[in-house]
């Protein structure tokens, strides 16, 4: 039995292997030429996945019945080391960090902090001051102990105090004016004259700090190696001390804190990106348990913050408008709440809660007279923000005279600062949507070589003296100034099968099809071109096209029809181009096409992308690919090629070893791969839906071909919820039993006896997670269709957001592609290892952290490396070895996909139906059309 033209379960070749497309053919009547376009869309077939047997669903029921709990799964320990590939010695961005006093113990405090009249206080900000003032002023009566203090709730000490429980009083002083209406427009107060206006002076507010004993920290956890640890909360117990002592060093430095990463306001470290906005370079620095023992991981990071200046330059920028009468002001309220800007009238920073409804001209407050006779307050009078500032300050509203006020007060008791009188802080982090340009310019502002990097980091350890802050010196904690060397392993790449049953050998982790032709090219008879550019020549395109396609194997006839977008519609909205595109292609075409190529007006995050896929892919079910050419070359058309040839069912390149069925392990056994991800609402706009998905394996004893389900779920959750669904649940079972039914009917009626999941974007706090929550639905799923037998399982956790970097010990260059650690820098005790499959060329590569959770199946550590990194080879729309593995890649792709298809914008906008939890309600994505589904849309 073959399907997709490839041996499904011997290592036979077929001679002749048939397009895709036409084995994946609709099973209803094909149109005639000569009728109309679209066709009625089918109804969905019953389930092909037979039913169990009557023994099994008894066995099913007595299980049913006795409804024994699943049992509660834990993270496997390391196997072992990998011995194959070529040993190189490396160097990791890691500090060797000794404990010369491991009998200390850390004492933790809970801290209360409270006004005189028992009123709670919140914020980092005044928590630290108060801490520090208290250290500074009863410095004997605590034992001259120094603190390790979160900023919150959270104090420690090396050592006990001198008491379980006690509080003091704490004076704090702060700026403050003698008459509060004079310098805050909006407040109650009496203005007076400009010789008597008040002056700035120091008030001192009282602070109860309540401070009482919670629990001993003993920090021989981290001295021991952690195999000799009774649990992995004491150890990480210990380990979030060191790491809040870090970011109190940092904290009283006066940087800008994000989680373990530090930012100092120093020239030096500032770049522009673009809409007045700065990336500002600093450093991340967290202690972490490696084999070697313990260590201190630095690396570079970089975020984003406002660059301080004027407020009306900034938002001028911001809106990418040259004069402020064409901002839109209800995105700069957007942009401006909680951001802190100092207004120079009273040298004094105040943050920005909302705008004023009228301008400075037209904006009224209340005020109270003060007669200079009676110091009793007079009668209250209403004035204008502009005439308040004019008679009680001397100064003439210019700029900011006809636009509105920054308000900095209360909702019950607004205060009004003109825009021309306040300026940006320094260092606010910007948390809002980059723009294509502003992300390019951050990636390239944050890009370094690894031997530059090295310097920095080197730099940096020595600069920040860790070995004198007085928590850490206080427990003999000491860093060494040099990185860890580390020995690692290069991977061979995998050979790959191309057209004509020629081999290609990757080198560099590339290869190229310039002089060899795809392996299962399609066949290209019937398709359109449609073009929302004016500056492209669609005929032209078309002809490159069909000649590129030739030499790769790839018959493409000429297209059907090409059509241009009438000028008129340009300025219409995108849902409304792309249905008047849409009328007149199907007013053209006499039958269904296999392709339609879209050409966008602008290269990415086209307003058109999204309708016109979900136009596409959910409404007529035909396969789509847009491009938005900047120079029609060979490579870039051959890149287009290979996604159009995946899309059609084709295959660009196997593996030597898939290619003729002799992949270990899976070769004799049915086995499914999965890669989940789940993708969330871009920055600034965190309420919006997650959107999760999950890329299946098909074709069987394939690797390399797959399709992808999605759903959307609540926003910021990271769990996928949708893996199982009731059967009865609005004909959505959830998103496994619909790829275990495609791997069914794609694998010769096999089903899989062992599935591979890789997990991307978890962190450790969550691996339990997924193996107990997520795993458990996936073995659910597999129950409603098999009934008994559950496959074997083997988990994995890919993690990209971490902060190892590897380096090469002697040389400039990026650590070669096929890099793996398994050793040294290595967790202690769990199944994990770092491997950087991909080729560095820009900046300093990345490994991806992969994590074992699980191996029912029982690979060998080498055999579960070369599995892994020969799936960094088999994306079916690139040409060189990506950096995580292919499922992974699907998975995020399709995520993306399916998110265009929403208005996320529009979401977003629908204040009114936010729920109590203050998300927005969640929308189910499209379906996708029956003729779409299997394919791989997503490349």
């Amino acid at each position: 039995m073959f399907c997709c033209g490839i041996p499904c379960k011997t290592g036979i070749q077929m001679e002749k292997m048939p397009g895709i497309a036409e084995a994946d053919e609709s099973p209803t009547s094909p149109s005639l030429p000569d009728s109309p376009w679209p066709p009625t869309s089918p109804s969905l077939p019953d389930s092909p996945w037979p039913p169990a047997s009557p023994s099994e669903l008894n066995v099913v029921a007595d299980m049913e019945t006795a409804q024994v709990p699943p049992t509660e799964l834990s993270i496997i320990r390391k196997k072992g080391f990998g011995t194959t590939g070529k040993r190189i010695q490396l160097l990791a961005n890691h500090f060797k960090v000794d404990v010369t006093d491991p009998d200390a113990i850390f004492f933790q405090y809970s801290v209360a902090i409270t006004t005189e009249d028992k009123r709670t206080v919140e914020g980092k900000g005044i928590g630290r001051k108060l801490i520090d003032r208290l250290c500074q002023t009863f410095s004997s009566e605590l034992g001259d102990k120094r603190f390790a203090y979160d900023g919150e709730r959270t104090l420690y000490t090396v050592g006990p105090l001198p008491f379980d429980k006690f509080e003091f009083k704490v004076l704090l002083e702060e700026s403050f004016a003698k008459h509060p209406g004079a310098d805050n427009p909006g407040a109650n107060g009496s203005p007076h004259e400009e010789t008597k206006r008040s002056k700035h002076s120091f008030q001192s507010k009282a602070f109860i700090v309540e401070i009482s004993f919670a629990v001993k920290i003993p920090l021989r956890f981290i001295a021991l190696p952690l195999e000799e640890v009774e649990s992995d909360t004491n150890y990480q117990d210990a380990l979030r001390v060191l790491d809040i002592a870090l970011r109190q060093q940092a904290a009283n430095r006066g940087c800008l804190l994000v989680r373990q990463s530090f930012f100092q306001d120093d020239a030096r470290n500032f770049s522009e990106i673009g809409g007045n906005l700065m990336a500002v370079r600093g450093f991340h620095s967290s202690f972490r348990p490696m084999l070697g023992g313990l260590s201190l991981n630095m690396d570079v990071s970089t975020t984003v913050v406002l660059k301080a200046g004027p407020v009306i330059e900034f938002l001028l920028y911001n809106q990418n408008v040259k004069e402020t009468r064409y901002i839109d002001w209800a995105k700069a309220k957007k942009v401006l709440k909680n951001l802190r800007v100092h207004a120079k009238h009273r040298n004094q920073e105040f943050k920005v809660s909302g705008l004023s409804e009228k301008p400075c001209i037209q904006q009224l407050f209340s005020m109270k007279l003060r007669n200079d006779d009676d110091k009793n307050q007079g009668e209250t009078i209403n004035i204008t923000v502009y005439e308040y500032f004019a008679k009680h300050h001397g100064l003439k509203l210019t700029s900011s005279a006809y636009l509105p006020c920054l308000d900095v007060g209360k909702p019950n008791r607004p205060i009004y600062l003109p825009l021309e009188l306040c300026s940006l802080v320094s260092l606010q982090r910007y948390t809002k949507a980059l723009s294509p340009i502003q992300k390019a310019s951050l990636i390239e502002k944050s890009r370094q070589k690894p031997q530059d990097k090295i310097k920095t980091l080197t730099n940096a350890v020595g600069n920040n003296s860790y070995d004198h802050d007085p928590v850490l010196a206080a427990c003999g904690i000491y860093v060494d100034k040099k990185l860890i060397e580390v020995e690692g392993r290069v991977l061979e790449p995998p050979k790959l099968k191309v057209g004509k049953n020629d081999d290609c050998f990757p080198n560099n982790g590339r290869w190229s099809f310039s002089k060899k032709t795809l392996l299962q090219p399609s066949h290209i008879d019937y398709w359109a071109v449609v073009n929302f550019s004016a500056r492209c020549d669609t005929s032209y395109l078309s002809r490159e096209l069909i000649k590129c396609g030739m030499s790769k194997g790839i018959n493409i006839e000429c297209p059907y029809t090409l059509i241009e977008e009438e000028p008129l519609m340009k300025k219409s909205s995108a849902v409304a181009r792309v249905e008047k595109m849409f009328e007149r292609l199907t007013s053209k075409l006499t039958r269904e096409p296999k392709l339609i190529l879209c050409v966008l007006p602008e290269k990415k995050h086209c307003e058109i992308y999204g309708p016109w896929k979900k136009k596409c892919l959910s409404d007529f079910g035909v396969v789509t690919q847009c491009i938005c050419p900047l120079k029609i070359t060979d490579q870039y058309l051959t890149n287009v090629l290979l996604k159009i040839n995946s899309k059609l069912g084709g295959v660009n390149s196997l593996l030597a070893i898939e290619h003729s069925g002799h992949l270990p392990l899976i070769k004799d056994t049915p086995t499914m791969i999965l890669g989940m991800d789940v993708s969330h609402g871009p920055p600034g706009q965190s309420n919006l839906p997650s959107i999760a998905a999950v890329a299946g394996s098909r074709c069987w004893p394939l690797i390399s071909r797959y399709r992808a389900s999605a759903r959307t779920q609540s926003s910021k959750e990271e769990m996928i919820d949708a893996l199982c669904k009731p059967v009865d649940e609005e004909n959505d079972n959830g998103i496994i039993r619909e790829l275990l039914l495609d791997f069914y009917e794609s694998s010769d009626k096999c089903k899989p006896s062992q599935i591979i999941v890789f997990r991307d974007g978890v962190s450790e706090s969550q691996f339990n997670q997924v193996l107990n929550v997520e795993l458990n639905q996936i073995k659910k799923a597999y129950e409603l269709l098999e009934a008994v037998i559950i496959p074997k399982f083997t988990v994995i956790v890919a993690q990209k957001n971490h902060h190892t970097k590897l380096f090469l010990a002697n040389g400039p260059e990026n650590v070669p592609p096929g890099t793996v650690v398994d050793t040294k820098i290595t967790h202690p005790r769990n199944y994990d290892f770092y491997m950087c499959a991909h080729q560095g060329i820009h900046g300093t590569s990345k490994p991806v952290h992969y994590h074992v959770l699980l191996d029912e199946i029982g690979f060998s550590v080498d055999g579960l490396q070369n599995l892994i990194h020969s799936l960094s080879y088999v994306n079916q729309r690139s040409t060189i070895a990506t950096s995580i593995v292919a499922p992974i890649c699907y998975a995020h792709h399709a995520a993306a996909q399916m998110g265009q298809m929403l208005n996320f914008d529009d979401l977003s906008e629908k204040s009114s139906d936010v729920t109590s939890e203050g998300n927005i309600p969640i929308p189910e994505l499209p379906r996708l059309h029956r003729n779409v589904k299997s394919t791989m849309f997503f490349c």
